[in-house]
């Protein structure tokens, strides 16, 4: 070997099959345990920020008890928490199926950061900037879906289709037919149109697919009638199959006099393709968090957005903003349901896909539609490679594909389950489908436009590395995970609400008394 370059001669490690993962594991205990009294962080006030000296009235009469810990102490546990978590910015996560996770522009972070201190109850006069956001945001997603109005109050996708719901209850007490009391789904929409529709009141018809997998037209006809008030679907639903005759659905419905509500949570493989208005609907919801690029932020806050056609405008939940072309003002529409959250609506995030769609321009965001729907039959087409994975019913798909291992589990006795946990060893994860699991030993891919061809590559030779230790070896992929903080969960606490401790002081009083 030649001392001058000790490391010229050594042969480069060759790159693994698969690459290496192992999850850090700190067993971190929660903040509040952390805490010592007497320690104190310092805070360093913004360059020329105003002293506010609050009236006695709304004095604190003693401080928050709020943990006490030092910066290093608060720096070290918040990192450490992150190295025990995947998340979109370390991990190939497809594998989040209807969820739509798609890569969210860091800069448009920087814009919703430049909101952040505004107060929603500033006079209107001081936030016109805010307001021609909002106003501008409404006129995009209605020419996106084809409707006349739209209200971007509603905080998450469930809260839209809630609204939407409201809205429809309106409608029909207005016209003095309150007997309306039936809205009529499908199977694989999302249960939040059947739990929405539940909590106000209506009865719930689901209609069940047919033999190619499309929502039964034959249930519908059967299923409509002087008490429909609404058809709520999905379409592509959550398999991904997209309804060609979804017109036809739509017309029945308007036929037995019910309103057509349009579920487009799964909207990213049809932007500029297809609109809502155009096949009929009367209503409809986006959500920002998925298909416009807003992050999930582990479950919130989210943002949602309803779009109503002409006749449903004067029930939309408000204030909605309005231009008289020299100022935006508030205003409540004539019939409006009321609020269905706090202010006008998750400001940073409205702000986020602002610029998100701004970026694009309409032929881009035909091209997010495009490419998605490409990544996903590419992807499909390297999943049914694997032996042991399939896809019901056989058909080209959007943007997402429900499979099933039903084949690998009949020969293995390894279940959707137990491989998605071991797939988290190698730094992925995926989601198996809602319950009831109609597709037997389900998992649901939705790799949206974000990923490069490379991604989807990686990501399905896991499947397959998976796939082949379970036939080789069942109880190695029954027994993961192996590279994870956190292994089996004892699911049972879950179904018992006297352990259920939402709050410290309650795990405190409950748990540790």
């Amino acid at each position: 070997m030649n001392t001058a370059e000790p490391f010229a001669e050594l042969p480069v490690a060759p790159k693994p099959p698969l690459r290496r993962f192992h999850q850090a594991r700190w067993d971190e205990p929660i903040i509040f345990e952390l805490s010592t009294p007497g320690r104190r962080g310092i805070a360093v006030p913004e360059p020329g920020a105003p002293r506010v000296e609050l009236p006695e009235s709304v004095r604190r009469a003693e401080p928050p008890k709020l943990p006490e810990l030092a910066q290093p102490q608060v720096v070290r546990h918040y990192l450490r928490l992150s190295q025990e978590n995947l998340g979109h910015d370390l991990n190939i996560d497809v594998g989040q199926g209807t969820c739509t996770m798609k890569y969210s522009p860091k800069v448009n972070d920087r814009f919703a950061a430049a909101v952040a201190e505004l107060h929603p109850l500033q006079h209107e006069d001081t936030v016109q900037g805010v307001l021609e956001i909002y106003w501008r945001m409404e006129r995009m997603l209605a020419e996106i879906s084809g409707m006349s109005r739209v209200s971007l109050q509603p905080g998450s996708g469930s809260a839209a289709i809630y609204a939407n719901v409201a809205m429809i209850r309106a409608y029909h007490a207005a016209r003095g037919e309150t007997h309306r009391d039936q809205v009529i789904t499908t199977m694989f929409s999302h249960p939040s149109n059947a739990a929405c529709a539940k909590v106000a009141g209506f009865e719930v018809i689901t209609l069940m697919p047919d033999a190619d997998g499309l929502p039964d037209i034959e249930a519908l006809r059967a299923a409509v009638g002087p008490r429909t008030a609404a058809l709520m679907i999905t379409n592509p639903e959550d398999t991904g199959i997209f309804n060609p005759r979804i017109r036809e659905f739509v017309d029945l419905v308007h036929e037995a006099g019910g309103l057509a509500c349009y579920d487009q949570a799964n909207a990213n493989g049809i932007l500029g393709i297809t609109r809502a208005r155009d096949a009929g609907f009367d209503l409809c919801h986006f959500n920002l968090h998925k298909t416009f690029s807003t992050p999930h932020a582990c479950g919130g806050p989210a943002a949602g957005a309803c779009g109503v056609s002409a006749d449903l405008a004067p029930f939309l939940p408000g204030p909605v903003v309005a231009f008289d072309g020299s100022a935006y003002t508030l205003e409540t529409p004539e019939r409006s349901i009321g609020k269905v959250r706090p202010f006008l609506g998750v400001t940073p995030n409205i702000v986020r896909a602002y610029a998100w769609i701004m970026s694009l321009g309409a032929e881009g965001l035909r091209q997010v539609a495009e490419t998605a729907a490409l990544n996903n039959n590419y992807l499909m087409s390297k999943i049914l490679a694997i032996p042991g994975a399939s896809a019901p019913w056989g058909r080209r798909r959007i943007e997402q594909v429900r499979y099933s291992w039903q084949e690998l589990s009949e020969e293995t006795g390894v279940h959707s389950e137990e491989i998605g946990v071991r797939a988290a060893d190698f730094g992925v994860h995926y989601w198996t489908s809602h319950h009831p699991y109609l597709v037997p030993e389900p998992f649901t891919l939705e790799p949206t436009e974000s990923y490069s061809k490379e991604d989807l590559d990686e990501y399905a030779a896991i499947l397959a590395h998976v796939a082949d230790e379970a036939r080789r070896d069942p109880e190695l992929v029954k027994g993961a995970p192996y590279n994870q903080s956190v292994h089996k969960i004892d699911p049972s606490p879950l179904d018992d609400p006297k352990a259920w401790a939402p709050t410290w002081r309650a795990y405190v009083r409950k748990h540790l008394s």
